[in-house]
């Protein structure tokens, strides 16, 4: 093989001209501002996009990740994608700015500490109003990507920060470790189903960790427990006892009838949601939290209605109301008991006003 130097050097000097970024500095008021402002419609400046719309960092690492703020230690850097209309899209971050957003909003009562004992059981406002206006200035570096950032330099980042690590996505180890009659259902006969890939995009990175049976073991695991959801259970951990004791019992008969289950309601949402499982056709990305509203909530209604036929103009308006993006908008604590219930109901509700 000819290593030749030089053509190596122009390589990499022609590839470092495609990332076009600069480093800035904003204070975490002024973050969580751009963050908050817009959010339940969707037109905060700063926004999480689809593809990150699960808040998962518990109790207890929120209040690290403040103590951490508060003595000054090292932190990540946020990064953050400028789009043609202005408004940042983050890349990597969506955890730390929804727990400050949470923290200054009284959401959030500190635990867990141990270097700042004296504040466990505190919250924003318990503090003195000095050390309030200290932490909202503290300054949060922040990496953005330029608008003339090119979408495949964009895609490459994304999937260098949040998918570089060869570390197991969950379902990936749900995979390998729970074998059974329903991993198989699962991944063989739903997650190739075309009718639910055709309605159902998701981000090439995530498609190929098998997000599309993540998706689906969802769908299963909450149409089956609903109404009876557990507080104080992970999602993941909640999702991961539901596949053990599937995989442990799965007969023919209930292959069947979730099989049946799983194409009526796919057939419906391809049939009457215009964008399928998508909130709009620009958008690359299924939101777990979106699917699980649709999806579940079409469940149910059928289940309950003989048939039901929706008018499609008032779907769309639902499907852009407040309340409805206010429900699905991911903002914090996205799987309590009552923030499924609510955003599961507002669609099984919604149908049933058509159904017969």
């Amino acid at each position: 093989m000819n290593k030749d130097t030089q053509l190596v050097e122009k390589q990499i000097k022609d590839e470092q001209k495609t990332v076009d970024y600069d480093t800035r500095e904003f204070t975490i008021e002024i973050m969580v501002q751009k963050y908050l402002d817009g959010v339940d419609e969707n037109k905060n400046e700063i926004f999480v996009p689809d593809y990150q719309r699960e808040f998962v960092w518990d109790q207890e690492r929120q209040s690290k990740y403040i103590e951490s703020l508060i003595l000054g230690l090292p932190i990540p850097l946020m990064f953050i994608a400028e789009n043609n209309d202005g408004r940042f899209e983050i890349v990597d971050g969506s955890q730390r700015i929804r727990t400050l957003a949470a923290f200054l909003n009284n959401d959030l009562e500190l635990t867990g500490l141990e270097k700042l004992s004296r504040l466990n059981g505190w919250k924003f406002s318990d503090l003195e109003e000095s050390r309030k206006r200290k932490f909202k200035n503290l300054p949060i570096r922040t990496i953005v990507l330029s608008e003339d950032t090119t979408e495949t330099v964009k895609k490459d980042m994304f999937e260098r920060i949040n998918r570089g690590s060869d570390l197991l996505t969950r379902m990936e180890s749900r995979r390998g470790i729970y074998w059974g009659e329903f991993n198989d259902f699962i991944f063989k006969v739903c997650g190739e189903d075309r009718d639910f890939l055709s309605i159902t995009p998701v981000h090439e990175s995530l498609r190929k960790r098998q997000e599309h049976e993540e998706l689906i073991l969802r769908f299963f695991a909450l149409s089956e427990h609903y109404p009876n959801y557990k507080p104080n259970m992970g999602i993941a951990r909640f999702l991961d006892r539901y596949f053990i004791e599937k995989n442990k019992n799965f007969k023919e008969q209930e292959r069947k009838k979730k099989y049946n289950d799983f194409k009526r309601m796919v057939n419906f949402v391809k049939n009457n949601f215009p964008n399928g499982f998508a909130k709009s056709d620009s958008l690359p990305q299924v939101s777990r939290v979106y699917f699980e509203a649709i999806s579940v909530g079409v469940h149910l209604a059928l289940e309950e209605a003989h048939s039901i036929k929706v008018d499609k103009n008032e779907l769309i308006n639902f499907l852009k109301s407040r309340e409805f993006m206010y429900a699905v908008s991911g903002k914090y604590h996205t799987h309590t008991p009552e923030r499924l219930l609510e955003r599961i109901n507002l669609v099984k509700n919604f149908l049933l006003k058509y159904g017969s």
